[in-house]
């Protein structure tokens, strides 16, 4: 079986810029391709796990999300560090409009979105990584049964509370690097 790379998207693979929907103001964080160059060295699958409220709330469209998507998976494929595939969720069970406002099991912190990831490409889940920086991330990566659980815990400066759902805590994504090896990364227990 084959084992995952799961990334969050706003706050992991771009700075969080508050329901990002173009490329004008979708900036990359340091690191992010280095990170995925090495998951994919090390075998890894690079997969994109997104709540995109931003839809159901009509901020932006569904085509507006895929014209940045396919934008952004153009640019992991000029840093040799192409994405396996991306699965997202538009939905809201609050401020959803329509058909949108609903509570999805695709929505994190559910796990919807890993498990047809894993159903898809045959994952091996307990061997997967995932890097999130909210408690959602982490708690919908414990809930698929996602072995190393990585929280992200430094967007532009801001330190944010660290899951207790998580098994690792990063402040760089340079940091995360070191998943492959076991050996810089801090594993909660030791904090």
């Amino acid at each position: 079986m084959v084992s995952a790379l799961f990334l969050d998207r706003d706050g992991v693979i771009n700075h969080d810029a508050g329901y990002t929907s173009s490329t004008e103001k979708f900036r990359f964080i340091d690191g992010i391709f280095d990170l995925c160059r090495a998951a994919k060295r090390s075998g890894y699958l690079l997969i994109v796990v997104t709540n995109q409220a931003g839809i159901g709330r009509g901020y932006y469209s569904k085509q507006d999300f895929f014209t940045l998507t396919e934008w952004m998976c153009k640019q992991f494929e000029l840093e040799d560090a192409p994405i396996t595939d991306f699965f997202y969720c538009p939905y809201h069970p609050e401020h959803g409009i329509g058909h949108y406002k609903k509570d999805s099991f695709d929505r994190k912190p559910n796990p919807g979105m890993l498990l047809r990831a894993a159903e898809k490409f045959g994952l091996d889940l307990e061997h997967s990584i995932m890097i999130g920086d909210k408690d959602s991330d982490m708690q919908a990566a414990k809930n698929a049964g996602i072995g190393i659980r990585c929280h992200y815990l430094t967007d532009d400066g801001q330190e944010k509370l660290l899951s207790n759902a998580a098994t690792h805590k990063i402040h760089s994504l340079k940091e995360g690097i070191s998943l492959w090896k076991e050996s810089a990364v801090t594993r909660i227990n030791d904090v």
